[in-house]
């Protein structure tokens, strides 16, 4: 079973290309640009002069804003493997850009945002209010990718610390065996929180587009491997299907949301999915 790829786009909105983004220094920046552009859209503006009709988006944003304000926690793997990037962004980048984007969202509804950065522990931690949006922007500006990483330990304590319930989006490559990965997000469901999960892949790691001979370094152990492309390309996109859709089936059965998001993705359609997801979680708990 195969995790849903968000890969939608609107033209006229090269504005939210994350290789592009990569040149803007100021992260502010960034997720207000693309969150007010986003929106703009949405409503059907002419700000963004498309003829597109965002009929889905304005449908899901009418929710969103109708929602009463809700605690929002944002868990942000900042582990070595989250430090690969083939087209110019890596995948920590891109975790760092969406979470941005995703704060400064939630943080314009007047939702209670906090963070968790972590590798193999809790690098930053920023409890939920109304007030922590630039903390959280100001503690992703400043994230690296420096150690090994390790979903359970630091995924339990933010499960431990999160008193109210509410929306916990878990933004990780996911460089775990499934057990190990749904042990780790089951701690926050088994806390009542509504988890939603982006799992961030490189294009070259979804396609695997290598054909010379060379040596691949596992960015958690810095074990590097002498590879034949060609000869391990079936083999490779075999296990990466298996483990994309054991932990898709997996998060399915438990009640978890679960996005494969690859790096060339326009934010706007990740965005769309979180509302979505929202407005899917909210008519549920009306019924």
């Amino acid at each position: 079973m195969r995790a849903r790829i968000v890969s939608r786009t609107v033209p006229g909105t090269q504005f939210l290309d994350p290789a592009v983004l990569t040149r803007i220094g100021n992260l502010e920046l960034v997720a207000r640009s693309v969150v007010e552009g986003f929106i703009a859209g949405a409503h059907g503006s002419p700000f963004l002069g498309l003829s597109l009709d965002f009929a889905a988006h304005r449908q899901y944003l009418k929710e969103y804003e109708a929602e009463t304000n809700a605690n929002v926690f944002f868990a942000v793997d900042a582990s070595r493997s989250m430090d690969y990037g083939s087209r110019g962004i890596t995948k920590l980048d891109y975790a760092r850009y969406l979470t941005a984007c995703l704060a400064y969202l939630s943080a314009s509804q007047r939702d209670r945002v906090g963070a968790a950065i972590f590798d193999e522990k809790l690098l930053e931690y920023i409890p939920p209010s109304v007030r922590h949006r630039r903390l959280i922007l100001a503690a992703l500006d400043r994230t690296r990718a420096e150690t090994a990483g390790d979903l359970a330990r630091p995924l339990t304590q933010v499960a431990e610390s999160l008193v109210r319930k509410g929306i916990v989006v878990l933004v990780s490559d996911l460089y775990a065996e499934p057990k190990t990965v749904l042990d780790s997000v089951g701690a926050l469901r088994g806390k009542g929180q509504d988890v939603i999960v982006f799992r961030i892949m490189d294009p070259a790691e979804v396609d695997f587009p290598f054909e010379a001979a060379r040596s691949f370094e596992d960015l958690e152990t810095g074990e590097r491997l002498p590879v034949t492309p060609g000869v391990m390309r079936e083999e490779y996109l075999s296990l990466v299907e298996g483990h994309v859709g054991e932990i898709s089936k997996l998060m399915i059965e438990r009640g978890i949301d679960h996005e494969l998001v690859v790096t060339s993705t326009p934010l706007d359609a990740v965005l769309f999915r979180y509302l979505s997801h929202r407005s899917r979680r909210l008519k549920g708990k009306d019924r």
